[in-house]
């Protein structure tokens, strides 16, 4: 199997991300990360930035191979120390307001293996030195872009059943294409078409400022209070220049942060996590006044655990997000493995930071602003899929009585 036309549809593709997802614009930085096994793409997407004016576009390649050899092998405390190179990019970075475009493409189970403890310190490190960029993100303070290309590693696990690794490729890079809109004889004015769906939804919601959402589903039974004046988001977004991205292709979301101080119930994962190289199965989560009191994973125990129990801020949400389970994603019937996508096809919640745009003015906070207006700081961000056919949510208003959000994993507002 050969994809039809493949070579054009990764041109429109690279154009897509660089002039719907980024928006850059003359004069702008950019800073791509994405693994060395897709230079052909890279190469594209560097074309099509300085054709629209960019002035730079920094690269940050990436390699599972070499990362997985730095963990098993680096000393512990090399692994805890960010150097400072690291930093100085970063803040050379920010200096630039750059726009980012991350292209993933990795192995989910790259990771797989490496002592659990190494993982976590050099995961901990990380997010602390590079916490500035993490904020900065956060407030849409610079534009931003998650995407993916087809790993022919991660391409084999979402399709093992293909004769050949070929076409685990293809397979996959099809699904890429169809998702984000590429085989659309105008895929600008599909995604605009798309975004006004979502957008409408996030008006409902915000015209509605519920005070609690309570899931319910076979596992589940979990009730999140809502900020005041919690502000829900969908496809597209503004940076603080005044400029429009959209931060995740594909996207069927709409999303809000919940207070952090008010979490109680239970929740049971839908699909698998691929986190920190390691994919987790079977997640089970207990909340007590806000906190996660108990996580248990069947596969990747030991990982949610530090995750949770080792980072800042890890205890508490930071995301809650509502995907219709007959989203295209979802209807695909396959399982991605992958944050981006998976978390597309599913209901989901995050572990760790709030974005501070999901309050009303929050990208012009303090840190303890958002704190105090219950948005949830942390120097992690991890998404887990909590959705499915069988779920409903409610919107629980101030005096108490309850709106129909979702029935059997549908909008029902």
């Amino acid at each position: 199997m050969v994809l039809p036309n493949f070579q054009k549809n990764l041109e429109k593709y690279a154009k897509l991300l660089v002039a719907n997802g980024i928006n850059v614009q003359p004069g702008h930085t950019v800073v791509l990360s994405i693994d060395v096994e897709q230079a052909e793409l890279a190469r594209l997407i560097v074309k099509e930035a300085y054709a629209l004016g960019a002035h730079e576009v920094v690269l940050q390649w990436t390699d599972d191979t070499i990362n997985r050899e730095r963990l098993l092998h680096v000393p512990l405390k090399r692994l805890e120390n960010v150097p400072d190179y690291r930093v100085a990019e970063m803040n050379y970075l920010l200096d630039k307001k750059a726009s980012r475009l991350g292209v993933r493409s990795s192995d989910p189970d790259a990771l797989g293996g490496v002592d659990s403890e190494r993982l976590a310190k050099s995961a901990k490190a990380l997010g602390a030195a590079l916490k500035p960029m993490q904020v900065a993100t956060q407030a849409n303070k610079v534009s931003w872009t998650v995407a993916a290309a087809a790993g022919p590693a991660w391409a084999k696990k979402v399709f093992p059943e293909a004769a050949s690794e070929e076409e685990a490729v293809d397979l996959l890079w099809d699904q890429i294409f169809k998702t984000c809109r590429v085989y659309e004889d105008d895929p600008v004015a599909a995604w605009k078409a798309h975004e006004e769906r979502l957008g409408a939804k996030a008006t409902l919601l915000n015209e509605a400022q519920f005070t609690a959402l309570h899931y319910t589903a076979p596992g589940t039974d979990l009730t999140l209070g809502l900020p005041k004046n919690h502000y829900w988001e969908s496809a597209g977004s503004l940076n603080a220049q005044g400029e429009y991205f959209i931060a995740n292709m594909p996207t069927e979301e709409v999303f809000t942060a919940p207070d952090f101080r008010q979490a109680d119930g239970y929740v049971t994962s839908t699909k698998p996590l691929s986190y920190n190289g390691n994919v987790i199965e079977g997640i089970k989560v207990t909340f007590k006044d806000g906190q996660i009191v108990d996580i248990t994973a069947d596969k990747g125990d030991e990982v949610m655990k530090k995750l949770v129990f080792e980072n800042d801020g890890a205890r508490s949400l930071g995301e809650v997000a509502l995907v219709p389970d007959p989203s295209p994603i979802s209807q695909s019937g396959i399982t991605f493995f992958n944050t981006l996508f998976d978390e597309n096809a599913s209901n989901h919640l995050a572990i760790g930071a709030a974005y501070a745009t999901s309050v009303v003015g929050g990208e012009n906070f303090t840190e303890e602003e958002l704190a105090a207006a219950g948005l949830n700081r942390s120097d992690v961000h991890v998404d887990f899929m909590v959705g499915s056919s069988q779920m409903n949510v409610d919107g629980v208003r101030e005096d108490g009585s309850r709106v129909p959000i979702f029935r059997n994993g549908d909008w029902a507002i």
